[in-house]
């Protein structure tokens, strides 16, 4: 009787292990159906001009709901506009949200990943609240934002695998048990196998191979990079071979290797399964090098692949398509019915047919709501004004016809309308409308840039530096050793890495004896890698850690700028506040010798990193304070520390950690009541050197530190000083038309500092070259003292 009971019970668990099999099999091949279905959906809406454009995941749906399976709450993923399928396998979204991006749905509500204001298949789960606090990321799976430039995505995945290490690793970190599970999360990253050519590629495989994080890199190769076949792309035709050299051994740092077909499903599973898990527990990166992947719709809605693919390669993609072959699986094992399948092909087309009708009547509604008010005042604007009503009622019966309106058509009858009256009191009504969606439109597409909540910078209080009898003076560089002793010693989600940062404590020292104090998993060395130090910063700030990614020199920012500007200054904006990544980037520049240590390209890093504060301390104490307000924000920044100032003397504050410098508002640091002197950084060390020279013939300077070039004199206080001396210069090293030019457009235009001049205001600069080198090239290079009175003396005697 026991026997009979336990074959019993094997034959039942055999068959609930079976049932649970062929049931997870099923759900995947309806996931992979629905998203086959939304990308050629997605196509005709494109095509009808219903959406503007679009880029789908079909060809590749097999391999991605094979990767899905062991995408496990807590792990993270960074990817590509290519990975629609990933995201309806693992619930990070919706057939539904897919399509509100695609229509760029402004309305949170329903594209709930960017708010409209990103591309199609761009998707990203919230990683904080709209307070700004962090989520609980360990019972979540996390969708890290999109990325459309090529290979953008690498450097963050780099970082939100390095996270998971320092969570093992580091026992500071393992009470904060809502941001990971002792370090078991992987990172998935996945790109397009024509993206491996480019250098973010190679330094972010190197980079975790060096640094052994959990990242598991998916590479989806379907031969082509749009036109251009693999064999003018890649060494060898074949980017697992090129990688042979990176291939982990015993005794050696690496990564692991491993190749599947796009259309074997069983295979990838059994692949994946195995692989992940050893990621899981080695923390050895790994490389899918997914072979055979198809195109059904060519690249994108912009062109047709027929123009470049052969009648057989078209033919063989036909055939080995891999819903086709997860098709003839199934039924080749049985596990059910040809019948049954069409049944699920045909309930998956129906739900994608209504999760794009769902969508776009969201979208549309409120627009139309919009249309029939506008015509509604229209025709009354009509009436009020006999001589203007034909023009109106065209105006109004354009708007009225539109099939598809846009917000923009709204606005713009509704201004063309208002043009044609000047009377205030019957275009008031009108008016008031176009106030009302001016407001509404601004709220859709032109907020969460920075925070806007309480983990915004500008919302830190203010705490002045205080100094007791007992205050030290030291060299520069010595008070940011202190502060950042400090700091390590109370924050333990702080971290610092970079470029000679851990061993020798930095160039300059600010580190010195850190490393030694707070372990090397704290404070870190890292290769000449300035991309992937960037990355690496995004996606540990991303995880809820403080990192300081240190770039050792101001120069060396350009390397590193394209994850700082397409990556982490758009970061909040593109997520409409679902995601941030309060990184610190630490560097120093400004005056010193020579082309490639003296760089303050300030016009440069204001323009492209709009979202991301640029802090210009003149001194370290100052930059202390600047550190300590970005720490109580989950706003990201870089801080320029002065090249030239780590040995000049400073009083260490008594408060060192408390001490706080608002950003986004300038210091008098000399009054004066001749000429406002507008400035930051090391510059203004040489302007109060003229100052003294200027103040011996009865001209006084009032001096002027910004303290922030982004945000930049949040208060206007320094029209308040123009209107005391009505006379102005901004001056800088950055080249003609930067900084002090940017200076200038917001004191000038935007302030409407104009008003109070009694002579032209002016602008002293750097020249457009790079410094020439040694003391003779930066005095003929860079502002000098004695051009600095010159323009002065020239502007008093006007």
């Amino acid at each position: 009787m026991e026997n009979l009971i336990h074959s019993d019970s094997i034959a039942d668990m055999q068959q609930l292990s079976f049932d649970s099999f062929r049931e997870q099999v099923l759900n995947d091949y309806k996931v992979a159906c629905e998203s086959r279905e939304a990308s050629l959906l997605g196509r005709k809406e494109v095509l009808t001009g219903k959406a503007k454009f679009g880029i789908f995941g079909d060809g590749k749906e097999v391999p991605q709901v094979a990767l899905s399976r062991f995408f496990k709450p807590g792990d993270f993923y960074s990817g590509y506009y290519r990975d629609q399928t990933i995201a309806f396998a693992t619930g990070g979204a919706t057939v539904q949200e897919f399509f509100a991006q695609l229509y760029a749905d402004p309305d949170r509500t329903n594209d709930p990943h960017s708010g409209g204001r990103q591309m199609n298949s761009h998707f990203a789960t919230p990683f904080v609240d709209d307070n700004g606090e962090i989520l609980d990321l360990i019972n979540r799976r996390n969708l890290a934002a999109g990325m459309a430039p090529t290979a953008g995505q690498m450097p963050k995945a780099l970082g939100l695998a390095l996270a998971s290490k320092s969570f093992r690793e580091i026992d500071q970190l393992q009470q904060f048990t809502n941001l990971s599970n002792k370090g078991n999360e992987v990172c998935f990253c996945t790109i397009g196998d024509a993206s491996t050519s480019e250098g973010h590629f190679w330094e972010t495989v190197n980079a975790a191979g060096v640094q052994q994080v959990p990242l598991a890199i998916f590479v989806w190769d379907d031969g082509y990079g749009i036109s251009v076949p693999t064999k003018y792309q890649t060494t060898k035709g074949s980017i697992s071979e090129a990688l042979k050299g990176f291939q982990k051994k015993n005794g050696s740092n690496g990564i692991d290797i491993y190749k599947v077909k796009a259309w074997d499903y069983a295979g990838m599973c059994e692949v994946f399964e195995a692989g992940i898990q050893k990621i899981r527990d080695t923390h050895i990166p790994a490389v899918f090098h997914v072979e055979e992947v198809t195109q059904p719709q060519g690249h994108s809605t912009s062109g047709s692949h027929e123009r470049y693919k052969s009648n057989e390669r078209l033919a063989w993609e036909k055939e080995w398509d891999c819903l086709k072959k997860m098709k003839e699986w199934i039924i080749e094992n049985a596990l059910v019915s040809e019948e049954e399948l069409s049944e699920i092909e045909l309930k998956a087309k129906d739900y994608v047919k209504q999760s794009k009708i769902n969508a776009w009547e969201n979208y549309i509604a409120p627009i139309k709501q919009q249309v029939s008010k506008a015509v509604t005042l229209l025709k009354e604007f009509a009436t009020s004004l006999p001589d203007q009503a034909n023009a109106i009622n065209t105006i109004s019966s354009v708007l009225s016809a539109h099939r598809e309106p846009g917000r923009k058509d709204v606005m713009k009858s509704i201004h063309n309308a208002l043009l044609l009256s000047k009377d205030k009191k019957k275009n008031q009504p009108l008016q008031d409308y176009y106030n009302e969606l001016l407001a509404l439109n601004k709220s859709l597409f032109n907020t969460y840039l920075l925070n806007e909540n309480a983990k915004s910078a500008l919302r830190v209080k203010e705490v002045k530096a205080g100094y007791d009898d007992h205050s030290q003076v030291l060299n520069g560089y010595e008070v940011l050793n202190k502060y950042f002793d400090a700091l390590f010693a109370n924050n333990p989600k702080v971290l610092a890495f970079g470029e000679d940062l851990g061993s020798i404590g930095d160039v300059n020292q600010g580190f010195a004896g850190l490393q030694a104090k707070y372990g090397e998993k704290r404070i870190f060395d890292t290769g000449i890698r300035e991309l992937t130090i960037i990355g690496q910063g995004i996606g540990m700030a991303m995880r809820g850690l403080r990192p300081i990614a240190e770039i050792q020199y101001l120069d060396y920012v350009l390397y590193g700028l394209q994850p700082l500007s397409d990556d982490l200054a758009s970061m909040h904006y593109r997520t409409a506040g679902k995601q941030s990544a309060p990184l610190i980037v630490r560097t120093r520049g400004h005056r010193l010798e020579g082309i490639w240590h003296s760089g303050s390209p300030m016009g440069m890093l204001v323009n492209s990193l709009r979202g991301i504060h640029v802090c210009v301390p003149r001194n370290m104490v100052q930059a202390a304070g600047m550190y300590n307000t970005l720490l109580q924000s989950s706003d990201p920044a870089i801080v320029i520390e002065s090249l030239n100032g780590y040995r000049l003397k400073e009083k260490l504050p008594s408060n060192l950690l408390e001490y706080r410098v608002p950003l986004g508002v300038p210091e008098i640091i000399r009054e004066g009541s001749d000429i406002t002197i507008v400035s930051y950084g090391s510059t203004l060390r040489i302007i109060q050197e003229a100052a003294d020279i200027l103040a011996a013939h009865n001209i006084h300077c009032e001096i002027v530190d910004v303290q922030t070039l982004l945000p930049f004199d949040v208060n206007g206080s320094i029209i308040e000083s123009l209107k005391k001396t009505n006379r102005i210069v901004f001056i800088d090293e950055d080249v003609p038309g930067g900084a002090a030019a940017y200076m200038f457009n917001i004191v000038m235009e935007k302030q409407g500092g104009y008003k109070w001049l009694d002579v032209a205001p002016r602008t002293v600069t750097a020249k457009a070259h790079r410094p020439a080198y040694a003391s003779d090239g930066d005095y003929f290079s860079k502002p000098n003292v004695e051009e600095i009175v010159d323009v002065v003396m020239e502007m008093t005697r006007e």
